[in-house]
């Protein structure tokens, strides 16, 4: 992640941490403060409670996968569009499993969407996520891997969709799915007029 803090991305572990152990519900703020060792003036410095430090985790996530990404595309070796692809891809299976920390978090979010707060970090996430993805299929069209006709916003949306429904689909199944990485990169390469 660039430009990332040390005290922030210890409160971002932390609270990883305390989410697998404990569970959304039951991590409180000041656990977050007990565990990482930082005060509350540390962490109210980066967010005003616990659903916005979420909100963090989440954002955290997409920027890790957008640098294994640019590595990816930057990478002398790449020739084409599977190795940016194949990141892509193995950051969508990590996140949508439902044992990933990321994935608790997505739907303990969304289960709050009648908290105007929640509803504000979650249409952030959104507009984010999908302005990293747009960008990302920009890249491939820049790089003559993605035809130039393919819209990209609708392309991101429709690799949005994908991602959003198979975590709530783990989550409701409790288990990886019937989805392989493979499927996911065909999906991804259809979406993406390969």
């Amino acid at each position: 992640m660039t430009n990332i803090n040390t005290s922030f991305q210890t409160i971002l572990d932390t609270v990883e941490e305390l989410v697998r152990e404990k569970g959304c519900r039951q991590t409180t703020l000041q656990d977050i403060i007990n565990r990482s060792g930082l005060s509350k003036g540390a962490i109210y410095h980066y967010v005003t409670g616990k659903d916005e430090l979420l909100g963090l985790v989440l954002k955290s996530r997409i920027e890790q996968i957008n640098d294994r990404f640019h590595e990816a595309v930057n990478n002398p070796a790449t020739n084409g569009l599977e190795n940016p692809l194949q990141v892509i891809v193995a950051g969508m299976a990590k996140t949508s499993s439902h044992e990933d920390v990321t994935n608790k978090i997505f739907i303990y979010l969304l289960s709050q969407m009648d908290n105007p707060k929640v509803s504000e970090i979650m249409n952030s996430l959104y507009d984010y996520t999908l302005n990293t993805s747009t960008q990302w299929i920009e890249i491939g069209q820049q790089h003559g891997v993605i035809p130039p006709t393919i819209d990209k916003v609708k392309a991101a949306e429709s690799m949005l969709l994908f991602t959003y429904a198979m975590r709530v689909q783990n989550t409701i199944k409790q288990d990886a799915g019937s989805m392989t990485a493979q499927d996911m990169m065909q999906f991804m390469a259809r979406t993406l007029g390969r």
